[in-house]
């Protein structure tokens, strides 16, 4: 087994250089853990297989009151302290815990990568990840992917829906398009994420991830194909949401007024990146806000202005649904 990382010629790189040569990438895995013993062990286990091998994990804890440290300091003290780094949470919750990650200015790499502490990477997660996001380094770049679905004894269950549509900013202001654990991004997509004001409310990280890449002209990819079993568990913050129950559940949360919450907390976010959006994602945007404060008919009219969008036929009917009761 090789644990020893590649060096990076990324700080000999100028922003508009071409992204480095992907077997040489330097990619730190940004893993949050609280209370994670009994499943941990296995993520970091796919770590150590994955067929990229220039990888350093940043670990940091929300204070874990099992064995979760435990395991952390085991597989420390197999791969030594300068691949797996130990770091305090800030105990604010999930979305806090990663935002300090990302915001801790002494990780430097050339990709990030996001991880859950129960999952199964496959072992050409990394690499697939990384040949996809490979473009000039002036662009924010967002790989992600579907995951395919396994029980807490790791039977497989399905699989994350399968979107088709392009991934794009008037998809991103009602609908987040992959998890978290699948996302990996660049330093131009990092900065976007560093600079998200310390007193937001995070909706969800990986939905303020892609309102943000493809709102400030970075590229998205999609993978149909799956790069990790997603465990499903009494435990999981949040699950798949791939049932008829959780579409109805989703509706329900359209209808009365959590959603409309939720559009509103990220909107605050955007408002603060409005020099960095693009001319097409500011007009995009402001229609968006616009419809929001509008009767009926203009509501309506600017919705389809706006050119916003989910990615699925029922999705889109929900949304529809959400704009007749104003609940956008």
């Amino acid at each position: 087994m090789n644990t020893q990382p590649h060096r990076s010629n990324s700080s000999q790189m100028t922003p508009d250089s071409p992204a480095v040569e992907t077997s040489r990438a330097k990619v730190a895995i940004l893993l949050c853990t609280y209370n994670g013993s009994r499943f941990l062990g296995e993520q970091l286990e796919s770590f150590v297989r994955q067929t990229h091998k220039n990888w350093v994990i940043y670990a940091s804890d929300d204070g874990s009151n099992d064995d979760t440290l435990v395991v952390l300091n085991k597989y420390q003290q197999v791969l030594g302290k300068d691949r797996l780094i130990l770091l305090s949470g800030p105990r604010q919750g999930f979305a806090r815990n990663f935002l300090s990650l990302i915001k801790n200015r002494s990780i430097i790499a050339d990709y990030f990568a996001f991880s859950d502490q129960d999952d199964i990477w496959f072992e050409d997660k990394l690499e697939r990840s990384i040949a996809k996001a490979a473009i000039p380094r002036s662009t924010p770049a967002l790989y992600c992917s579907r995951t395919r679905l396994i029980s807490a004894d790791k039977r497989v269950q399905g699989y994350s829906p399968l979107f088709s549509a392009a991934p794009e900013f008037a998809n991103a202001l009602v609908q987040s398009i992959a998890g978290a654990n699948t996302m990996l991004i660049n330093t131009q997509a990092r900065e976007l994420l560093a600079k998200t004001p310390d007193d937001a409310v995070i909706v969800a990280h990986d939905w303020l991830t892609y309102l943000l890449v493809t709102g400030c002209g970075g590229k998205v990819f999609y993978d149909p194909q799956p790069t990790l079993d997603y465990r499903q568990h009494s435990e999981n913050l949040i699950g798949a949401n791939n049932g008829l129950r959780d579409r109805l559940v989703r509706l329900a949360k359209m209808c009365t007024g959590r959603f409309s919450e939720w559009s509103t907390h990220n909107l605050r976010i955007l408002k603060s990146f409005r020099p960095r959006l693009t001319p097409q994602s500011q007009q995009t945007m402001e229609r968006f806000e616009q419809a929001r404060q509008s009767s009926f008919f203009t509501r309506l009219y600017l919705m389809k202005k706006s050119g916003i969008y989910r990615q699925t036929l029922p999705g889109n009917i929900s949304l529809f649904i959400a704009a007749c009761l104003n609940r956008i």
